[in-house]
C-alpha cells in the first residue's frame, strides 16, 4: 500500500529542522523530488507486506483484577506452552513486558506503547518455549524501563513480596517481584543500567546480566544497543545457569552479538569447585555518597566468607569504576535520546532484524501520550536532545572513546582476580513514594540505585546479584563480576557462595488484597 505523502507543510518542518531556507518555487521543486523518491517506499511496503509481514496468531491472555494481583507485578497472565520436552518442561516463567511474545500485549510500562500486540516471539521467549517452559505471563516493567525504582509503569507500582508498602526496584520490578512471592518459578528480565540485578538486590533473588552479546535481544524493545541486555532471574542460582543455557547463544539477526559465541551448558559447570580461585573485594563499590554502612558491611563480611571454601578473598582499587558510572550516564542519556525516542526505539544504521509495526506503533502513540510519560523518561529525553543538538553529540562521542580505558581497568583487576565483588545496590528497598510517575519531585528516588550496576551495562562484563542477607528485615545484594565471556565462573562462585549459605531466604508471606 501507498505510504502516506508529505504537504508543502511537512516539507518546510523538515527544512527548518535542518537549517534550510527555500523560496516558493525550491520548496515545490524539492517537494515534487520527495514525492518521486517515496515511489520506492511504496514498493517496499508491498514487499513487505506479500514476503516478510508475519501474521499474528492470537494467543489467550487476561487483565487481572487487583485482588488476583497484590503486587501489581503482572501486566496480563497467560498460559502457553507448545508441550515440547526438554531442560525446563513444566517450569513456569514471567516475560518481562519490554520483550515480545506473540498475540500477547506489549506495553512495556508506557501509555507510549499501550495497545501493540507483536506478531513475533523474542528469541528468548522461542528458545524458553523449545525448552518446555509455560509462559505464565507478561511481568510489570517500569515506564520504558526507565527507572531503578518500581513506581513509574502506566499499570500502576510495583510492590515488594518482603514489604508492600517498598519498592521492588526496577525497572525488571514485575518479574523480581512475582518470583521473591513464588508467583513463577523463572522470570525473564533486562538490563541496560543494571533493571535485572537491581530489582533481584531488592526482593532477595537471583539476578544475572550475562557478558554483553551472550544473549541475543532480538525481540525486545531495546534503548541503546551498546547496552541492552536480556538475562535470568531465578531464586537459586542453579536455576540462573539453567536458563542461561537454555537461551544464551547467537541466532544471526542481533548485531550485539559477536560473530562466535561460546556454546557452555552452564548448570553442568556449578560443580562446587572453587578452590584457589580469588576474590577481589572491590573497594570503590564501598562506602558511596548513597551507601548505607550496613549494606556495606553485611556485603564485605558476605565476600570474606569465600575463604571458608578455599578461594584468596583481597581488596584491590579500581577508581575507574566511579568514573565509569558517568561514562554510562552519557550513553544512556543520548543514546536513548536518538536511538529509543527519536529513532523509535530501533534508530537506523545496524545490521539485523527490525520490527517495522512497533516501530510505527511507537512513533504515533509516543507523541500522542507525551505529556503521560514518567519524568524519568522526559528528563532523559530533555538533557539527551539537548547534549544531540546543542552539543552535537560531542559528549556521546566523549564517552564512547573513553570506555575502553573503564573496561581496560576492571581487566586488569580481572587479571589479579578470578571475579569481584561489591554490594548490588548500596541499601535496600524504600518506602514507595506517593504521587504519580510524571512528579517531577520523585525523579530522584528512581535515579541512585545503579552507581554499581551501570558500569558493567557499558563495559559489557557478566554480573549477577545474590542475596547477602538482611539488613534490617529487608534484602541486600552482593554482585559478583567476572571477565567477559567467563559467566561460568561467576555462576560458579555465586552458587558457591548459596550453598555455603545453606540456601537463600525466602519473602516471609505474600501480602493479601
Amino acid at each position: 500500500m501507498a505510504v502516506r505523502r508529505p504537504s508543502a507543510a511537512d516539507i518546510d518542518a523538515a527544512a527548518r529542522h535542518f537549517g534550510f531556507h527555500f523560496d516558493g518555487g525550491s520548496e515545490r521543486d524539492y517537494l515534487g523530488a520527495v514525492l518521486a523518491m517515496l515511489a520506492s517506499y511504496d514498493v517496499v511496503d508491498e514487499l513487505y507486506d506479500d514476503l516478510a509481514r508475519p501474521p499474528v496468531s492470537p494467543r489467550d491472555y487476561r487483565f487481572l483484577e487487583r485482588g488476583d494481583n497484590p503486587l501489581g507485578a503482572w501486566y496480563v497472565s497467560t498460559d502457553i506452552s507448545t508441550g515440547a520436552q526438554g531442560p525446563l518442561s513444566g517450569r513456569t516463567v514471567a516475560i518481562k513486558d519490554n520483550i515480545a511474545v506473540a498475540g500477547v500485549p506489549m506495553m512495556n510500562g508506557s501509555r507510549a506503547m499501550e495497545g501493540l500486540i507483536p506478531s513475533r516471539d523474542a528469541t528468548v521467549v522461542r528458545r524458553l518455549l523449545d525448552a518446555g517452559a509455560i509462559v505464565s505471563g507478561k511481568s510489570v516493567c517500569e515506564d520504558l524501563c526507565c527507572s531503578g525504582s518500581s513506581f513509574t509503569s502506566a499499570s500502576g507500582p510495583v510492590r515488594n513480596p518482603w514489604d508492600p508498602m517498598r519498592e521492588a526496584g526496577g525497572s525488571s520490578s514485575g518479574s523480581a517481584a512475582l518470583l521473591a512471592a513464588g508467583e513463577v518459578e523463572l522470570a525473564l528480565g533486562g538490563d541496560q543500567g543494571g533493571s535485572v540485578r537491581i530489582p533481584a538486590s531488592l526482593c532477595g533473588i537471583v539476578g544475572f546480566k550475562p557478558t554483553y552479546g551472550l544473549v541475543p535481544y532480538t525481540g525486545a524493545f531495546p534503548i541503546e544497543r551498546t547496552i541492552d541486555h536480556l538475562g535470568p532471574m531465578t531464586r537459586t542460582v542453579a536455576d540462573a545457569a539453567l536458563m542461561l543455557s537454555v537461551i544464551a547463544g547467537p541466532d544471526g539477526e542481533d548485531p550485539r552479538q559477536p560473530g562466535e559465541v561460546p556454546a557452555v551448558n552452564y548448570r553442568a559447570e556449578l560443580t562446587g569447585a572453587v578452590e584457589g580461585l580469588r576474590v577481589g573485594i572491590l573497594t570503590e563499590g564501598f562506602g558511596q555518597q548513597e551507601s548505607n554502612p550496613n549494606v556495606d558491611e553485611l556485603v564485605r563480611s558476605a565476600a570474606h566468607r569465600f575463604s571458608e571454601i578455599g578461594c584468596t578473598v583481597g581488596e584491590i582499587s579500581v577508581p575507574w569504576h566511579r568514573k565509569a558510572f558517568h561514562i554510562f550516564t552519557v550513553v544512556i542519556t543520548d543514546g536513548a535520546a536518538y536511538q529509543m525516542l527519536d529513532g523509535n526505539g530501533y534508530g537506523l544504521g545496524a545490521d539485523g532484524s527490525y520490527d517495522p509495526e512497533l516501530m510505527a506503533h511507537f512513533a504515533r502513540q509516543r507523541l500522542i501520550n507525551a505529556d503521560e510519560l514518567a519524568s524519568t523518561v522526559k528528563a532523559t529525553a530533555l538533557c539527551g536532545r539537548y547534549g544531540l543538538t546543542t552539543l552535537g553529540g560531542a559528549s556521546y562521542a566523549k564517552a564512547r572513546n573513553l570506555l575502553p580505558h573503564a573496561r581496560a581497568a576492571y581487566d586488569d583487576a580481572l587479571d589479579q582476580y578470578d571475579v569481584l565483588v561489591m554490594p548490588t545496590v548500596p541499601g535496600t528497598a524504600e518506602a514507595l513514594p506517593t504521587g504519580g510517575p510524571q512528579d517531577f519531585a520523585l525523579l530522584a528516588h528512581a535515579h541512585g540505585k545503579a552507581i554499581n550496576t551501570s558500569p558493567m551495562d557499558v563495559t559489557g562484563h557478566p554480573a549477577i546479584s545474590v542475596p547477602a542477607g538482611l539488613v534490617d528485615g529487608l534484602p541486600a545484594g552482593m554482585m559478583i563480576m567476572g571477565k567477559r565471556f567467563h559467566d561460568a565462573t561467576v555462576l560458579k562462585l555465586a552458587d558457591a557462595f548459596e550453598s555455603l549459605c545453606g540456601g537463600f531466604p525466602s519473602a516471609p508471606v505474600m501480602p493479601t488484597s
